[in-house]
């Protein structure tokens, strides 16, 4: 079990940038969990963001933000990150970071954070 506490969030103005952290519980182990970022917005359903593979080899985005948001995962640190760039007022949401177990071999995301509000005025 792993527990996940996101921060960094706030209020930006549009075309600016945030940094997104997720602090994990079981640092010695962090390396074996593949992480990933979803989000929500007021009305809408729970969206995947980006995520990258336990090994950290391979990462993955959402077609809406490619080229702007980069996931990245330190494992010393036991810490994954969201670097937002280039925002605009649609990536107003509450952000969640999301840990897997690989050894479980299911594919899907067992461990959530509470999440951090991202605002982004116009």
């Amino acid at each position: 079990q792993v527990n996940l506490a996101e921060s960094g969030g706030g209020l930006v103005q549009a075309g600016g940038s945030l940094r997104l952290s997720c602090a994990a519980s079981n640092g010695q182990h962090f390396r074996n969990y593949a992480v990933g970022w979803f989000r929500q917005a007021p009305g809408k359903e729970r969206e995947f963001v980006a995520g990258l593979s336990w090994t950290g080899g391979t990462s993955y985005y959402a077609d809406s933000v490619k080229g702007r948001f980069t996931i990245s995962k330190d494992n010393a640190k036991a810490m994954a990150y969201l670097q937002m760039n280039s925002l605009t007022p649609e990536d107003t949401a509450v952000y969640y970071c999301a840990a897997d177990l690989a050894a479980l071999g299911d594919g899907e995301y067992e461990y959530w954070g509470q999440g951090t509000q991202v605002t982004v005025s116009s």
